[in-house]
This record gives C-alpha cells, structure tokens and sequence, in this order.
C-alpha cells in the first residue's frame, strides 16, 4: 500500500492518501474542504480512481472535503454508525474490512474522543485519527466524549497491535509526522505508567477551550461538507 500524508497548515491537520499500486484504487482519509484542490489534482495527476472518502470521525476543527469528492470521483463517504450522518453512503462497525485491489483497510473502533472515532488499519500502520496522536491524545470534554472509554480505547485496542505498527495521527503541532505503537506505549505521557484513575484524572484538568470553529465544523462534517457555511 501506497501512503501519501498531506498538511493543512491551517488546522494542523494530516489527510492521507492510500492506494494499491496495482489496481490504483485509492482512499482518502481526513479530507479538508479547504485544500480540496490540492488533493483532487494528486488523485488525478496519480491516476487512481478514490474508492472510498474516509473520516476517523466527526470534526469539529475543520469541514471535510469528502462530499465534494464523492461528487468529482464517485467516492464512497464513510464515517462511524454513531455519527448517523444522513449524507454518509457507508455507515463502519468495528471489524469491518474495505478493500483496495487486494489489499485491506479494516475498522477499528476507537471511541473516547467523541463517540464516532475511528482508526483505519492496514498491513504495518494504522490511522488513529484524534484518538491517539504523537505524545498525546484527543480530549475528552465533547461531543460524546469519554476519559474513561478513550483510556479502553487506546490501551486495549491500539496498544495491543505490533509495536513496530506506524502510527499516522490526524494531526501534530510539534512538526512531527509519525509515531509507532511501541513509541507511544512507551513515551505518551498520558499512558506510560498512567492507570486508568490517573489518566481519566488528567483529563479533566486539561480545562481546554472549546474549538474556534466547533458550531461550523460540526454541522458541516455531518453534511460531508456540502453545506454553504463558510
């Protein structure tokens, strides 16, 4: 599997795109409207044919670009059953797996952030979205979100993949672009000899203000970003 990681320097965010050099079918994980341009063009100049648009979850820092490209490519939006999104074509479960030629992208559900949070896997690397990121995790204090569930989620889920497992997070503002599970197992400050009490404690100090562009980004993400707010 192919993997392209692309920046929104405005948002901190990473998309990714993965593609099977053989078939060139392709899949989009993290799409921001902004820079829909940008990543049209590399599908195009690649010649890939986009599969699937996936989100690792509801966003509620920036608006997808994933509508958009269904309309361009004929892509499949997906997001996690939680998420209810009517505009959504594919609504994951854990364990389900989607295919890119005869490679495989297999869901892993990683709540605790919000309730619709999402990791991807493939063959040596998983995309954990805002659930686990480099020396960090999601917070905990909105839309669904659980210090409780993002502690199961993180350490009985991801942690139990190989530790040699490329970690791709949804965003970094430290200039970092990829982890490893056996890195964070060992380094995230907010795991490392972190019982589930200490952790769950922590997160409720963070005291963090809400994100600028929640009331937008929201319902925009749950329109798959084909709504006209700017």
């Amino acid at each position: 599997m192919q993997i392209r990681q692309l920046f929104d320097s405005e948002t901190s965010t990473f998309t990714y795109l993965l593609w099977n050099e053989v078939s060139k079918e392709a899949a989009i994980i993290d799409s921001v409207r902004e820079q829909f341009e940008r990543d049209s063009a590399l599908i195009s100049e690649l010649g890939l044919t986009l599969k699937y648009a996936l989100e690792t979850h509801v966003h509620a820092d920036h608006i997808t670009a994933s509508g958009l490209l269904r309309e361009h490519f004929g892509a499949t939006v997906a997001l996690h059953e939680n998420s209810q999104s009517r505009c959504a074509d594919q609504l994951l479960l854990e364990g389900q797996t989607m295919h890119l030629g005869n490679e495989l992208i297999e869901v892993i559900d990683t709540p605790g952030h919000t309730n619709t949070d999402i990791s991807y896997k493939i063959d040596g690397a998983v995309f954990t979205g805002d659930a686990l990121m480099i020396r960090a995790c999601g917070r905990t204090d909105f839309q669904s979100g659980s210090s409780l569930v993002l502690y199961h989620s993180i350490t009985k889920k991801l942690f139990l993949l190989p530790e040699n497992t490329t970690v791709y997070p949804g965003h970094d503002y430290n200039g970092r672009t990829a982890s490893s599970i056996g890195e964070e197992k060992a380094l995230n400050p907010y795991f490392a000899g972190v019982s589930e009490k200490e952790f769950i404690q922590k997160m409720d100090e963070l005291n963090l203000p809400q994100p600028q562009r929640i009331d937008i980004a929201v319902p925009g993400n749950m329109a798959c970003g084909l709504n006209k707010v700017a």
